[in-house]
């Protein structure tokens, strides 16, 4: 099957031209494009900085990105989340090509469709932070890393190793260095290559490391004192050994979103599962090992760390990707005309489940909204055009059910390229409503609109126990925030007292601001908060509110 194209076209289409579907969510999303902007802004591409705040959790290759494609095409969500996509991109094009290497060009290319198809990679190639940067640089790393191990390999590999590990160190930090050494120098271990370990220590590598990083890090150390503490210990070796975020997930947290994350073509495989395919893609070859040892290492490490977020396994999805893409690529070749009843008939429910729940998630949110069940965590706003937007995934989840196999019983081909083009609509057809799901109570770009239109301009909109980037990147102003100050709490303490008591209040001094200028503009979010502003001054006026947001006018 030589249809190249796909690694160029519905990639594209999915990662990169559905990226304005839908709005930054907040915080996250519109964290980076603010530091982004604010770097334009001001400057200052050494400190990143939110609503004038120092932020140096993260290292700033990201955001300088970002601020380069918001010089070139604006500042909106396609550029804000326009480096992401193409790293998707390149995840997908480093799996065919690492397939390529370890099999064959029909291997790589089943891989590559796998991952493009991947739930968890598809999510987080649509938000703008910095997992999947991560993932590119680091597994880029690792087959650099590979390819430099070979006999005869030119030099040059090694030191396109140490490059790439030091884009992943300016994407994320020392992870970006653990896990390609971690993991190459285990693989060597393992096929009796230990005494090549020395080879790593190239003393041009070494410069080109540091010539590529070390330049922020002085800089960044100069304008803050505190910075290399703050950096290395708190920010890495605090967050994964103590539970300073307050993380309390189980060992067992990265199961369920490692199954989860391979929808929706996960089930499928039951079908292809055969004993001398497993054995042949997982237990057979250095290739295998270094996949094996790749996957492992990076989940053993997040499952005892302290601090689990689901992003964080973003690169165990590549040698997934190209186990399953060696598994189906065997079984369609030599395809029996009639499967094992238990394992046909196994195949078959697990098929209809998946689409009987993904429907009944789709149809449920317009139910659910008439019901407060949910109202603590979720807001459940939904528009009118819900049905029509759940329509196209419907359908295909109907259509997932029997048509690969119907076409290939009609045509003795193209079994598993129909399940890919079914699986590519539904991510894509998803988008909507989720946007429809998601959008009217995460992105504060529901808003942006009714801001502008009720707030006068020079006046001071106040963010009442919330903060929302968005606000501020949307409208371009900054809000003063009243006492959710979260992961700005640092850096808040480092501001001059003037500028920190008018943008950063606690909620009696804002209460006490009202009653002395008696006209505040403020928004908020959930009707508890609502209903303590409303408490307080009875004569607030609701200028705008989506049953999520609620922008207020506070009289006395």
């Amino acid at each position: 099957m030589q249809k190249k194209y796909i690694l160029f076209l519905i990639p594209f289409l999915l990662y990169i031209g559905l990226q304005c579907v839908m709005p930054q969510m907040d915080p996250d999303e519109t964290r980076y494009s603010l530091i982004a902007s604010s770097m334009n802004q001001s400057g200052n591409y050494v400190t990143p900085h939110i609503k004038n705040v120092i932020y140096l959790e993260k290292p700033p290759l990201v955001s300088w990105a970002t601020a380069m494609f918001f010089k070139v095409f604006g500042e909106n969500d396609f550029s804000a989340r326009l480096f992401v996509a193409l790293c998707a991109w390149g995840c997908i094009l480093l799996v065919y090509f690492i397939g390529r290497r370890f099999r064959d060009e029909k291997t790589g290319l089943y891989a590559a469709m796998l991952l493009t198809i991947s739930l968890l990679p598809f999510i987080l190639g649509h938000l703008n932070i910095l997992d999947i940067p991560l993932t590119f640089f680091v597994c880029l790393s690792i087959w650099f890393g590979y390819l430099a191990f070979r006999k005869q390999s030119p030099k040059y590999f090694l030191y396109l190793f140490y490059f790439s590990c030091a884009l992943a160190f300016l994407t994320k930090g020392l992870i970006g260095i653990v896990f390609p050494f971690g993991i190459l120098v285990v693989w060597l271990f393992w096929t009796r290559q230990w005494r090549r370990i020395w080879e790593f220590f190239s003393p041009a590598g070494i410069f080109i490391f540091l010539a590529v990083t070390c330049p922020w890090l002085i800089m960044a150390q100069k304008e803050n004192p505190d910075f290399l503490w703050y950096f290395f210990v708190r920010e890495h070796f605090l967050r994964f050994t103590t539970k300073m975020h307050g993380k309390t997930e189980p060992f067992y947290y990265y199961i369920p979103i490692l199954f989860g994350g391979l929808i929706p073509w996960l089930f499928y495989l039951i079908k292809s599962w055969k004993n001398k395919y497993i054995t042949e893609s997982l237990f057979t070859g250095d290739e295998n090992k270094l996949l094996m040892v790749w996957f492992l290492l990076i989940f053993i490490f997040y499952t005892v760390s302290s601090s689990k977020l689901v992003p964080y396994i973003a690169p165990l999805f590549l040698p997934l990707s190209l186990f399953a893409g060696c598994i189906f690529r065997k079984y369609e070749e030599e395809m029996p005309e009639r499967q094992k009843n238990w394992q046909n008939i196994i195949y078959r429910l697990a098929i209809v489940f998946q689409s009987l729940v993904l429907s009944i998630a789709l149809i449920m949110p317009p139910i659910l909204k008439k019901y407060p069940i949910l109202k603590k965590e979720v807001i459940i706003v939904t528009s009118d055009k819900w049905w029509l937007y759940i329509a196209v995934p419907l359908i295909v989840l109907f259509l997932m059910t029997f048509l690969p196999d119907l076409i290939y019983k009609k045509f003795k081909k193209n079994w598993f390229f129909s399940i890919y083009l079914l699986c590519a609509i539904l991510l894509g057809s998803l988008l909507l409503p989720i946007n429809d799901f998601l959008g009217p109570y995460r992105s504060s770009k529901a808003a942006k609109e009714a801001i502008a239109a009720h707030v006068p301009a020079g006046k001071d909109l106040y963010q009442y126990k919330i903060n929302f980037y968005g606000i501020d990147f949307y409208n371009k102003i900054r809000t003063p925030v009243v006492q959710d100050f979260g992961e700005l709490s640092e850096g808040i303490a480092k501001m001059p007292e003037t500028e920190r008591k008018r943008y950063f209040l606690l909620d009696k001094d804002f209460f006490r601001l009202c009653e002395e200028k008696k006209d505040i503009y403020c928004i908020t979010r959930r009707k508890e908060k609502l209903g303590e502003i409303t408490q307080r001054f009875p004569l607030t006026e609701v200028l705008w509110d989506n049953k999520a947001f609620y922008l207020l006018h506070i009289k006395i």
